[in-house]
């Protein structure tokens, strides 16, 4: 009897269903329309179907590339190098447990969102090596867990905000090779304290961009070919001026002479 007992609870529990998985929807919308707004020519997001979208996490494991969960949420983005192209969707604000985005070495074009805003737990941002386009947005300055920002070669424009000079925690920081113009935000350029600060290859190669740590600006020198016209200009006027001023004294010399010939002659006697 025991053993029939025994039995059928072994059958119980093999038929009792495995609870279902319940995926965050700010994590399905997040990714679905991450996935929407890029495209994927080599195939690098082949696993990120709809099956698998709508549930992104189970636990710890995920089926999509580049998706690290913990918890059942997304905490890791990272699609490094996939030659995706598209835009940047304002979607991504969904993941609000993300604590790395990086999309770095792709086409990626597009303004960079202000919605990033809302990636409250985010600590490191990477869009470097894309084709991003428009301002950085001054709400990073929200996400004041950032530790690293590098948005490097890309063609961003305007001005660095001043807003992410407040970001304490930040210690990595690079938005070289843009298009960026105006001063280098005092609060990133003369970091006080313990804090650590950024040399100038932070933000070389944005023709317009100025201030410490970047060397001065050089004023614009005369041209090789404007220097050599000043050059023969200034000879030939010398050349001109020299030339006037022998035939100036010759005459006045030749003056001279005939007056004194003419005294000469007034005292010679006559015969």
């Amino acid at each position: 009897m025991g053993f029939l007992v025994l039995a059928f609870f072994g059958i119980s529990l093999l038929v009792v269903p495995s609870p279902l998985v319940v995926a965050d929807p700010d994590d399905q919308a997040c990714l679905s329309n991450l996935r929407q707004s890029l495209q994927d020519p080599t195939g690098k997001l082949a696993h990120w179907t709809k099956e698998n979208l709508a549930a992104p996490c189970r636990g710890v494991i995920s089926d999509l590339e580049g998706v690290t969960c913990n918890n059942d949420r997304i905490y890791k983005l990272s699609l490094v190098g996939f030659s995706l192209r598209g835009s940047l969707s304002p979607f991504l604000s969904n993941c609000s447990n993300l604590q790395t985005l990086d999309l770095s070495y792709n086409q990626i074009s597009g303004p960079i969102p202000a919605e990033l805003q809302s990636l409250v737990n985010l600590a490191v941002l990477n869009l470097s090596a894309n084709s991003l386009t428009g301002p950085i947005p001054p709400q990073l300055a929200l996400c004041t867990y950032l530790n690293i920002i590098d948005l490097h070669r890309n063609q961003l424009t305007g001005p660095i905000p001043q807003q992410l000079g407040y970001l304490v925690r930040l210690s990595a920081f690079d938005v070289s090779d843009n298009h960026l113009s105006g001063p280098i935000p005092p609060l990133l350029a003369n970091r006080s304290g313990n804090l650590p600060r950024f040399n100038s290859s932070s933000f070389a190669g944005n023709k317009d961009l100025y201030g410490y740590p970047l060397p001065p600006m050089r004023s614009k020198s005369l041209s090789v070919i404007a220097i050599v016209g000043i050059g023969l200009g200034s000879g030939l006027l010398s050349l001109v001026i020299s030339f006037t001023a022998v035939c100036v004294w010759l005459r006045v010399t030749e003056q001279g002479m005939a007056a004194e010939e003419g005294k000469v002659g007034q005292l010679m006697p006559d015969y």
